[in-house]
């Protein structure tokens, strides 16, 4: 049997636009959607468009949405969060930086998670978020012209038959974790209001993650970080050895058994213990 919409309520553009979209406030315009193909999609055509930033789309379904290498996300309805958003760095901020935008995110989201859920939500470099061992949302930031869309697929309610197959890591959900807390209403409100928080102080800083502390918070948040990995790289081929550092640059920092190090800007990382 399906769940109902009494055990995934839909989300309320009205309710979510009255708390978050206020005067003088970073959120210019919240649309849920019934059905997308991809939010990140739809971010990107209105940044096209010439929308300015602080737009966010959110999907009740997403039918072709897409992870990292065109990997597909898949939720069933209602059951995580499926958002995306528009920034627009400006010209104090080099695009050298922007690197840091899915790390950025991905701090806003594990600090939503253990606020809101009381679950212990960890992030591995660079782009998932993983409670107890599992993969349990993914990020994705996509250039658009002058513009940054990111997109964050957070899996809620799923059950177990429901979860996507992975490559790597195995699925997992909120409910699954043991969340004390599945109302995506309030985990979408922090995991927002956490984006404007971090973004405001990353952009006022010029981008400098070290200066706006956005570079510790991440490394005290990072699980990739004192474990042994194996990277594959865009181009083909593998680097292993163990992950010491995200550097100011958000790039990883790994030392081979070698003794030699080497930073790692893209790519798959395995944690192999």
């Amino acid at each position: 049997m399906g769940y109902t919409e009494l055990d995934r309520p839909p989300l309320s553009e009205r309710a979510l636009t009255r708390a978050l979209v206020t005067p003088g406030g970073f959120w210019s315009r919240i649309e849920v959607r019934e059905e997308t193909g991809s939010t990140n999609a739809d971010v990107s055509a209105a940044a096209a468009q010439g929308v300015p930033e602080g737009l966010v789309v959110v999907a009740e379904s997403q039918v072709a949405g897409r992870g990292r290498r065109d990997r597909q996300w898949m939720s069933p309805p209602r059951a995580g969060l499926t958002v995306s958003v528009l920034l627009r760095p400006g010209p104090t901020v080099p695009t050298s930086a922007f690197g840091w935008l899915p790390l950025l995110a991905g701090v806003a989201l594990a600090e939503a998670v253990n606020r809101v859920s009381d679950v212990d939500a960890t992030l591995k470099w660079p782009n998932d978020l993983i409670v107890h061992d599992r993969k349990c949302a993914g990020i994705l930031a996509e250039v658009a012209g002058d513009a940054v869309v990111v997109g964050i697929g957070l899996n809620v309610s799923t059950r177990a038959e429901e979860l996507p197959e992975t490559t790597g890591v195995p699925a997992t959900s909120l409910r699954l974790a043991g969340a004390e807390n599945i109302d995506r209403d309030p985990l979408l409100r922090a995991l927002l209001r956490g984006v404007d928080r971090w973004y405001g102080g990353w952009r006022d800083a010029a981008g400098d993650a070290e200066m706006c502390g956005l570079l510790a918070t991440y490394q005290r948040s990072c699980a990739t970080i004192g474990r042994d990995v194996r990277v594959l790289l865009p181009a083909g081929g593998e680097k292993a050895g163990e992950a010491i550092a995200v550097d100011r640059d958000g790039q990883l920092v790994i030392r081979t058994v070698e003794g030699s190090e080497f930073r790692v800007s893209a790519g798959d990382v395995l944690h192999v213990r």
